[in-house]
């Protein structure tokens, strides 16, 4: 499995960093809730960190060296994220260093705790470049306030929850991965973009799912909660046809009863 997995998200890792890596996590997730061992994980998460530290090391060091393609200025592009995002430098914050999570900051903490500015009066949408997709979150926290932000949050994590329901009344190993894998890949991508909109996480470029304006993105978050949909639906037919069995087997049962005490009568 874990050749598999790994084979995806190399595929994936040259053009989009941040969704190979929520894709691995999602995957080990899933590996860990159907029973694998946790001592071969934990290893196989170790090597597989190591050798990915690696490999951008190399990659960057290629890059100062003078090799310079797209594979390249990729890694140079992670590199300097994470260290925009964890370095001392004062001038980390600044318009010319990050300016993407310095208008973020502002928004948020212009926002407010209850209400915010109201719909539609954002500043910094004017500044922040791609507010409708990357920084959306940003902006609901200037527009709603935290409070919006929080109802946000919750909404989230009621599609988690009431999928883990779901989850809990398939009879069938598949649609139960299947259901437990979408809904993780949804709300993770939300978890991801909320944090990057706060400043709890360097700047990854994941959109914020159902929210933000997108086109691939939107259909297959769309695509995703069909199927969902679709196994509920399933799972709520099986549980009609149980219940009918089971009345049926009752009044069968309760029939010669029924009969027996006539005839004594």
């Amino acid at each position: 499995m874990f050749i598999i997995i790994g084979l995806v998200c190399v595929l994936i890792l040259p053009s989009n960093f941040s969704t190979a890596a929520m894709l691995f996590g999602i995957c080990v997730m899933l590996l860990f809730v159907g029973r694998a061992s946790f001592r071969q994980l934990t290893g196989l998460c170790a090597i597989t960190l190591m050798a990915g530290a690696i490999l951008v090391g190399g990659l960057y060091g290629l890059q100062k060296a003078g090799v310079n393609n797209v594979v390249t200025q990729r890694a140079e592009t992670w590199v300097n994220r994470v260290d925009r995002f964890f370095g001392d430098n004062p001038e980390d914050n600044s318009l010319t260093e990050n300016y993407q999570a310095f208008h973020a900051k502002i928004a948020v903490g212009t926002g407010g705790l209850f209400w915010g500015k109201g719909p539609g009066n954002s500043v910094q949408r004017n500044f922040l470049p791609h507010p409708y997709s990357d920084f959306i979150f940003a902006i609901i926290l200037e527009e709603y306030g935290v409070l919006g932000g929080i109802i946000v949050l919750f909404l989230y994590l009621n599609l988690l929850y009431r999928s883990i329901l779901i989850v809990r009344k398939c009879d069938k190993t598949f649609p139960a991965f299947l259901v437990m894998g979408l809904s993780l890949s949804v709300v993770f991508q939300a978890f991801i973009n909320m944090a990057v909109a706060v400043g709890l996480m360097p700047v990854t470029g994941q959109p914020l799912p159902l929210i933000s304006m997108g086109g691939t993105s939107i259909l297959f978050t769309g695509a995703a909660l069909g199927v969902i949909l679709s196994v509920s639906r399933e799972v709520r037919r099986q549980e009609e046809l149980q219940n009918r069995k089971t009345v049926e087997r009752k009044s069968v049962e309760t029939e010669p009863e029924t009969e027996k005490e006539e005839i004594e009568n």
